[in-house]
């Protein structure tokens, strides 16, 4: 599990093992359901028709989410050469059905997204590109 998590940028060994310890079986979460499990979703106000939703709940595990978010702030930088081949080492450790197929290891229905299948795809885009991509 520490293999698999530190495939992806921004996860060391150490915050791997946290993590894998923290949240022991990733099989019972789906996209939607970690964020709760981390406190991730935003808290609401509601009363009759108005809906008003505010900051996040903060209500999961705390150790959990302050590990994903330091690991989303380090994700966030651009990619350095030296960085490569620290990821290509890492990816290479992983198990070989996660490598090869792209498949979340037991439960093989659930695939994962093309950009986590390889995570040094996203070394060739430039800042430019990911901007034009996320522009509304």
């Amino acid at each position: 599990m520490v293999n698999r998590l530190g495939c992806l940028r921004g996860i060391a060994p150490l915050t791997g093992f946290a993590l894998a310890v923290e949240i022991t079986n990733w099989h019972r979460f789906t996209g939607q359901t970690i964020g709760s499990f981390l406190g991730l979703v935003p808290s609401e106000y509601s009363s009759g028709q108005t809906r008003q939703l505010g900051g996040i709940t903060k209500t999961g595990n705390s150790h959990a989410r302050r590990l994903l978010v330091e690991a989303a702030w380090h994700h966030r930088r651009d990619y350095r050469p030296t960085t490569r081949s620290v990821l290509q080492a890492r990816w290479e450790k992983a198990p070989e059905d996660v490598r090869l197929h792209g498949q979340a290891g037991v439960n093989s229905r659930q695939r994962t997204p093309s950009s986590a299948v390889d995570p040094l795809r996203r070394s060739k885009e430039t800042s430019r590109d990911r901007q034009r991509r996320h522009r509304p």
